[in-house]
Parts: C-alpha cells; sequence; structure tokens
C-alpha cells in the first residue's frame, strides 16, 4: 500500500521561534487536509539554522514546546510527524526519553511523532559543518542511528550535511531503510550539489530519498528550497522550487523490493 508522503518547505526566519513553529503547525494541517499521511519539517525550522547566535536562547528540550506541540497536531490530525530539526537542549532533555544522552550542551535533533502522536525516535545530526559555520563550535554531534518502522517502510533519518558521507546511508540500509528523510537548511550556491547528493544516495542505495529544505534569507546566506522526493532508481517523483509550498508523494515500498530484486547491486558489495 502506497504512502503519501509530504515535505513541508516553509519559511524559516532567523531568531523567531513563535513565528516559525507557527507556521509548522499549519504546514502539518495543510498536509493532512489533502490526505497526507507523514509530513516532513526542514532542519533547524523552529530559529533557522544561520541564527547561530540564537541558539542557546531558544534551545528546548524534546518534551519542550514545539515537539509537544507537534504531538498534539499530529494526533489531532491523524498525520505523523517529522519534526526535523530543532536545537535540543541535552541537559534539560534527560527526563524525555531513555533516547537522551547523558550529557550536555545542544544537538541538531529530528524527532519522529506517528499520527497518534507518540515520539518514536530522535536523530541527533552527526555530521556537523565546519566550512564558515559555527554549528562544529555550539553543537554535540549524535551517535545513534534509529530507524521507524511506519506506512510500510523502515524510515531512517539524516541531516543536511550528512548527505556527503555515504558511509552513514549504507549503515541505514544495511539497518533495513527503505526511506530517508533529510531535514535540511541548504542554502545557494550549491544548487548542484543539493541535487546530485540526494540522487546519488538514492541510486547507490535503492531507497527513496526525500530532501525537506526550508525557504527564506538571513544575513549571509539564503536557503535554496528544491525539497524533492527521489525514488530508488533516483527518479525526481515531486519537488518544489524555491518559494515555501508542500510537496506531496505518493510512494510505495514494494517498489524498493522490486528494484533491489531486479538490480541487486547491493548483494555484489565486497566488505
Amino acid at each position: 500500500m502506497a504512502l503519501s508522503l509530504g515535505l513541508a518547505q516553509i519559511e524559516v526566519e532567523g531568531a523567531e521561534p513563535a513565528t516559525n513553529r507557527q507556521r509548522a503547525v499549519e504546514a502539518v494541517r495543510s498536509a493532512a487536509d489533502r490526505g497526507v499521511d507523514l509530513v516532513a519539517l526542514p532542519e533547524i525550522f523552529t530559529v533557522g539554522y544561520f541564527a547561530f547566535d540564537s541558539y542557546a536562547e531558544y534551545a528546548e528540550p524534546l518534551n519542550g514546546e514545539t515537539v509537544t506541540r507537534l504531538q498534539s497536531v499530529a494526533e489531532e490530525c491523524d498525520i505523523a510527524v517529522l519534526a526535523g530539526s530543532i536545537v535540543e537542549d541535552l541537559a534539560a532533555s534527560t527526563d524525555a526519553g531513555s533516547e537522551t544522552p547523558a550529557t550536555e550542551g545542544y544537538a541538531n535533533a529530528s524527532v519522529f511523532i506517528d499520527d497518534e502522536g507518540h515520539r518514536h525516535a530522535v536523530y541527533r545530526k552527526q555530521h556537523l559543518f565546519g566550512y564558515d559555520s559555527a554549528e562544529q563550535e555550539l553543537l554535540t554531534p549524535g551517535e545513534s542511528l534509529p530507524t521507524v518502522d511506519f506506512g510500510g517502510f523502515t524510515i531512517g533519518m539524516t541531516t543536511c550535511y550528512d548527505l556527503r558521507f555515504p558511509e552513514l546511508y549504507r549503515r541505514l540500509v544495511e539497518k533495513g531503510a527503505s526511506l530517508v528523510l533529510v531535514p535540511s537548511a541548504w542554502p545557494y550556491p550549491r544548487v548542484e550539489h543539493w541535487r546530485l547528493l540526494p540522487q546519488a544516495r538514492a541510486v547507490e542505495n535503492l531507497c527513496y530519498v526525500a530532501t525537506i529544505n526550508g525557504a527564506g534569507s538571513f544575513d549571509d546566506a539564503t536557503l535554496l528550497g528544491r525539497s524533492t522526493v527521489y525514488d530508488p532508481w533516483g527518479t525526481t517523483v515531486a519537488g518544489l522550487g524555491e518559494e515555501p509550498g508542500l510537496v506531496t508523494a505518493r510512494i510505495d515500498p514494494q517498489e524498493v523490493e522490486r528494484r533491489r530484486g531486479a538490480f541487486p547491486a547491493l548483494e555484489d558489495r565486497r566488505l
């Protein structure tokens, strides 16, 4: 049975968590109205990836306002949500479940919420951007690589810069992943990289890859949008331009099995 997937390419304003949170909630409601089963949000949609000076001020735990509100909306609208991602206050998250590491600091955390409002998995970005970015200085990299079974898929999560590290995606495939969601804050001018990398990850792993980017400008960066769903053959199923919007696609878990059966490249690896 096909899954209706939505990518919410919302406008993200720097250091405006209340505004951005409301846009996320409205996007989830809009996706539910369109019959979407699972909707995903962009990277650090709460304060904006490039608002580095605001990370500490607006960091929140897993049981903070953003995740809690999205859990309520997910349950109300009968839709699963990838709240991807927020700046997580690790110390404040210690009472939020066993998936929280025993540490302090901040993480770039994506949270999978099912259609009953239950939190199932947290992925903390493992590869932190160092080039002309404060992310490595401000955040703690994650170490776990969870998957979630939903809608016939085994779903993996990565984040933005992770796209440049194919070994991470191979590990997900070894854990059974058939769909990988990639919340991102990808800026101009690297448009071709944004197209090439997720398409390559889809082709080499024979799985669906969906990239969820934001829209909007910061002091020194402009997000390029172009959220896209790629099928296991690397073909674009659906996508957007640079403006805010919601892209939807019906994707079939059996298509992954068919492609891997017809072209069993994964079986030819020499490890």
